[in-house]
């Protein structure tokens, strides 16, 4: 590449990054798309069983390893984090992981990697993109620490050191010819273990090894069928999805401030009160109306009604 290039490409990085930061990103960085550093570990990881019924993740592990193949086009990957995190009360009734406390970030994360998408090929006209937002065999959280927006702590969730881990991670993909950031060499976790110790199901193994089957999020989220008996008492009072490792961990005690950038991620009416009653004589219909805009949908009306009656069985056991 000439020098020309060269500057053309950092000119087209910077302007980029800019524009989206002016999008609501709060965090963007770039990086190139070589082999997994942890793709044995992934190997290990599936062949233990600890993904569960996550079949997909054995599907998509070649890809996840070697994200080139994602799409063979591709040269780079742009990286964005979307602060979520609001200091809010508890909903009324059972407890629910902060992110699903809103439009599904699927969507609203999505139509800002689109936009971003636009200004790339408008910096660079011919360009392609496509864009990843948890979904697909894209490794969200090593290329995240490859772009040098933070690292993965013990607990698995990438760290960001200016806004911790309550961040939703998009993926925009590209054969347009942009500069790397250098990796975050740092892992700043040092001898805490407040995450591995503070999880009530003891999902996790080792530091940086979690058994998903344990993982209350996993058991109310991915999980299909029912529960059985340490199954149904491991989630508690947790209706949908869990906090506890990420409340717990000093970089969000000390750096997680208020999402101010995204009126998307605000408590909508239809969360602020929930019954785990109410899922029981929910409708298919009616369902799909209340919560169908939300990460429930996710769990479907099967799975809330089975995670709803757990909670109740367990409040009734105190």
């Amino acid at each position: 590449m000439t020098s020309g290039r060269v500057g053309n490409a950092a000119t087209r990085s910077a302007q980029l990054k800019d524009r989206a930061l002016a999008l609501g990103f709060d965090g963007v960085g770039i990086t190139t798309l070589e082999t997994n550093a942890h793709a044995g570990e992934l190997d290990e990881w599936l062949a233990r069983g600890y993904a569960g019924s996550m079949t997909y993740l054995h599907r998509q592990a070649e890809r996840r390893k070697s994200p080139a193949g994602i799409w063979p086009d591709a040269r780079f990957a742009v990286v964005t984090l979307s602060n979520y995190y609001r200091d809010m009360p508890e909903p009324a009734g059972p407890r629910i992981a902060r992110y699903a406390r809103s439009i599904d970030y699927h969507r609203t994360v999505g139509r800002k990697l689109g936009r971003l998408g636009d200004s790339l090929r408008e910096l660079a006209p011919g360009a392609e993109t496509r864009a990843y937002v948890d979904a697909g065999p894209v490794p969200e959280r090593e290329l995240a620490v490859r772009a040098g927006l933070g690292w993965i702590g013990k607990n698995m969730m990438h760290i960001n050191p200016t806004l911790g881990s309550f961040t939703f991670i998009g993926v925009l993909l590209t054969n347009a010819a942009l500069v790397p950031d250098l990796p975050y060499a740092a892992d700043r976790c040092g001898s805490c273990r407040r995450c591995l110790e503070a999880c009530p199901t003891q999902a996790f193994v080792a530091p940086h090894l979690m058994d998903a089957r344990r993982c209350i999020a996993y058991l109310t989220i991915e999980h299909r069928g029912p529960f059985d008996d340490e199954q149904r008492r491991g989630i508690g009072d947790w209706l949908f999805g869990c906090d506890v490792c990420q409340d717990v961990c000093p970089w969000n005690e000390k750096f997680a401030g208020e999402s101010q950038r995204d009126p998307d991620f605000a408590l909508p009416p239809e969360l602020a009160h929930v019954d785990a009653g109410e899922f029981e004589t929910l409708g298919e219909d009616e369902f799909n109306a209340r919560f169908g805009a939300l990460p429930f949908e996710r769990a479907g009306l099967a799975g809330m009604r089975r995670n709803a009656a757990a909670v109740r069985h367990n409040q009734t056991v105190r």
